[in-house]
């Protein structure tokens, strides 16, 4: 065998172990396991983002003219239009009865004039915002108070709404300073359970996907929303995590996200300049979602959202 031979072989034999390292990735991302470095939340975090691996696989065995490689670098392609192609139309189906903005504003921000209006141009019922510090708390009121009638906050944490808020609770996360809250709100006669939470930050560091705290609070969150009395629910702020995450399960296998539902595409959210992960959330259970999208970028470092709902 020719020494050419040998290496398109060992090349297409790299190709091929690459495909199908992919594919399982895809495939079997819930058992990669946490215990080393959190890996498995992290590669959940970006996972969308492995299909780019897929046209270089392609190519590379194309290049070769391998049909066991080209076959092999199609099989990851497959495994990840069959997880996300239904994210990708438009399912965007009416305005609904009522509409939600969430955003982290974000602590730094120093336009919030700027912000509230770019939030305040898609006439939402119900705004929500994370990471609010008690300087801007005083220059939201401003902002917003003329539109909305009913506010509540409770440390970092508001919402304010065009309906009337009956009643507001702290869902104590064990952090010893309120980071959510509940709040019942009454959308034309139809009491509705809104749940603001902005969930303790993650980091990527030497110790590898550091989310020991986020999970805590993620698991706090879930138990509260389990116990909730009404059959009504939407959950808005910015959870630190996608809800592919595992670490999410105590609420996501309770609540439906309004994006995969009634949005279109990926609906990244931050990075504000460059969104690689959607962290900030619109869940729901009880209704039907609408329209969900991501709104342009503010001075803050992430995209607020949207969502429409019907009761």
């Amino acid at each position: 065998m020719s020494r050419s031979s040998m290496g398109a072989k060992v090349f297409s034999a790299a190709v091929i172990a690459c495909s199908l390292l992919l594919a399982a990735i895809l495939l079997l991302h819930r058992f990669i396991p946490n215990r080393w470095l959190n890996l498995g939340s992290l590669i959940e975090t970006f996972l969308p983002w492995f299909g780019l691996a897929v046209p270089v696989l392609v190519v590379l065995a194309a290049i070769r003219r391998r049909p066991l490689a080209i076959a092999c670098s199609l099989l990851p392609a497959l495994v990840w239009f069959q997880m996300y192609a239904g994210l990708i139309p438009d399912k965007h189906v009416g305005d609904g009865d009522f509409r939600v903005v969430a955003h982290n504003v974000n602590a730094e921000n120093a336009d919030t004039e700027a912000t509230a209006a770019s939030l305040l141009d898609s006439d939402p019922d119900v705004i929500v915002l994370v990471e609010i510090t008690e300087e801007q708390r005083a220059a939201w009121d401003e902002a917003l108070a003329d539109r909305y009638e009913y506010s509540v906050a409770y440390g970092t944490v508001a919402l304010w709404s065009s309906y009337p808020v009956a009643a507001s609770n702290e869902v104590d996360l064990n952090l010893g300073w309120a980071r959510a809250f509940r709040a019942e709100v009454d959308i034309e006669g139809e009491p509705v359970a809104f749940y603001v939470a902005h969930l303790l930050s993650v980091r990527v560091n030497t110790e590898g996907f550091t989310s020991e705290q986020r999970n805590e609070t993620a698991r706090l969150l879930g138990e509260a929303i389990a116990d909730e009395r009404l059959d009504r629910v939407v959950l808005a702020g910015d959870l630190n995590g996608t809800v592919q995450d595992r670490s999410l399960a105590p609420i996501t296998y309770q609540l439906e996200s309004a994006h995969a539902s009634a949005g279109k595409g990926f609906g990244f959210t931050w990075p504000a300049d460059t969104p690689m992960a959607r962290i900030d959330q619109v869940l729901y259970r009880g209704l039907d979602a609408t329209g969900s999208e991501v709104m342009g970028a503010t001075a803050s470092d992430h995209r607020p959202v949207l969502a429409d709902f019907s009761l």
